[in-house]
């Protein structure tokens, strides 16, 4: 694991305001917490959707997510514990454990289920919708698992364990990139009374979510399952993040895409037209 030395910012982004998720359920009853829905997709363009997931009674999550469509954008499933084995209509699958990661381009569609491989112990995760751009939205489906150790990491002098998904931070590549939204994901550990400091386009919408403890940004505070939405201020060059105790939070930040955002339930496009052609072709079976 690389150690990289602290990056020195113009001036940190500040917390515009704090989103508190939604309890709900998905799939066949599974149990999450909605932390970005409908209401943030233009103010947070190019993302979708954020479900926090996370249990240890299995009653919660055991039935998982037998098989639905997508159409028109990404998913991007990040395991902090457990097992699901993704299945999908185009022949992809394969088992997300600890750690891991799933990134699937729905594109012009896919029908796919997301099972729990255990009967006890700890879900808990993520998983994000990532918009496509209006030209990739009828893309040929694609799928990759990245196992936990096929995830970059780096750790600074005070002890900030960083995890890079996607994008890059402070030098270092992560397993994934993007052309059109260039998304940079990273899960950060900052120990107690320490601070992380990463540099991020003064273009992109960011946002983080704590998971475990609290963070200050600024002069505002995050609490535990609490979504701070970065503001896009003038000038700033990153973000600066302060830990009061131990704390863990995901860090997510993209490049808006502009374009009109139009959902009917799992498919994402751009007109009220391209919705119907969705469903009928879904109905016909069109899908991959």
């Amino acid at each position: 694991m690389n150690t990289i030395p602290p990056v020195a910012l113009k001036q940190s982004r500040g917390i515009e305001r704090l989103i508190e998720g939604v309890a709900t359920s998905d799939g066949a009853g599974v149990k999450l917490t909605r932390v970005l829905t409908g209401k943030l997709q233009q103010r947070l363009d190019p993302f979708l959707m954020l479900d926090a997931f996370g249990s240890d009674d299995p009653d919660d999550y055991i039935a998982g997510f037998p098989d639905h469509p997508h159409r028109g954008f990404e998913t991007v499933t990040y395991m902090l514990s457990g097992r699901m084995r993704h299945r999908d209509s185009a022949g992809h699958e394969g088992l997300l454990e600890n750690g891991g990661v799933q990134w699937m381009t729905a594109g012009r569609g896919v029908i796919h289920s997301e099972i729990p491989e255990q009967e006890d112990g700890v879900m808990e995760g993520f998983q994000l919708w990532l918009n496509l751009p209006s030209q990739r939205k009828m893309a040929e489906p694609w799928y990759r698992d990245f196992p936990a150790g096929d995830i970059p990491e780096y750790v600074t002098p005070q002890g900030v364990t960083v995890r890079v998904i996607a994008g890059s931070s402070n030098g270092v590549a992560g397993a994934v990139t993007r052309e059109f939204t260039e998304p940079v994901y990273l899960d950060i550990h900052v120990p107690a009374g320490t601070e992380f400091s990463t540099v991020l386009p003064d273009s992109h919408n960011a946002f983080i979510y704590v998971y475990r403890g609290a963070v200050t940004v600024g002069d505002a505070q995050v609490a535990s399952r609490r979504m701070g939405i970065l503001g896009n201020t003038p000038g700033a060059d990153g973000v600066t993040i302060k830990a009061l105790e131990d704390a863990r939070l995901i860090l997510v930040a993209g490049k808006p895409l502009r374009e009109p955002i139009v959902q009917y339930g799992p498919f994402v496009m751009n007109t009220q037209q391209e919705i119907h052609q969705a469903l009928h072709d879904y109905n016909n079976g069109l899908f991959a």
